[in-house]
Formats: C-alpha cells, structure tokens, sequence
C-alpha cells in the first residue's frame, strides 16, 4: 500500500482526481484504506494497476492473490477475437 500512497502523493490535484475517477472509486476511500490497511478488492486493484499505468501493481496491493497466474494465463477465445478485431 506505501506504493499507492507514494503514487497518489506523485500527482497533483486534477490528475489525482482523474485517476480515482478512472478506477471508479474516491480518493477519500483510497487514503482511508491506506490507513487502516485494509485489503482493496481484486477489480479495484486491477483498475490502479491499469489506470496508474503499472506504477502501482495488482501485486503491491494483494500480494496473498496468486497474479502471476492471471497474468500468464492465455485470453479465452471470444476475448482473443474481439482483442484481435
């Protein structure tokens, strides 16, 4: 979670508030479970890992959650067909 915390500190007001606003989610909600080091969901860490463009990882936020297995795991067909048009 420092991670997170370094990273929402990094950014100034407005892209701050893109960036929650892109993970659907608060700032507020962020910096209180920061605190209270409180286990973000799985969707919420992926959206900061995305949105944060890898500054912050899934496996910074949850490292009890087996990522490396989602992370290697090949798409399912119907995803690879609208990934690939």
């Amino acid at each position: 979670m420092e991670k997170l915390l370094a990273y929402l500190n990094s950014l100034q007001k407005a892209p701050r508030q893109r960036f929650v606003e892109r993970c659907n989610t608060s700032e507020a909600y962020l910096r209180k479970a920061i605190s209270k080091g409180q286990r973000l969901g799985e969707s919420l860490c992926i959206k900061v890992d995305r949105e944060s463009g890898g500054a912050v990882r899934c496996e910074d936020l949850r490292p009890d959650v087996d990522w490396a297995y989602l992370r290697d795991a090949p798409l399912p067909q119907a995803m690879q067909e609208v990934a690939h048009g």
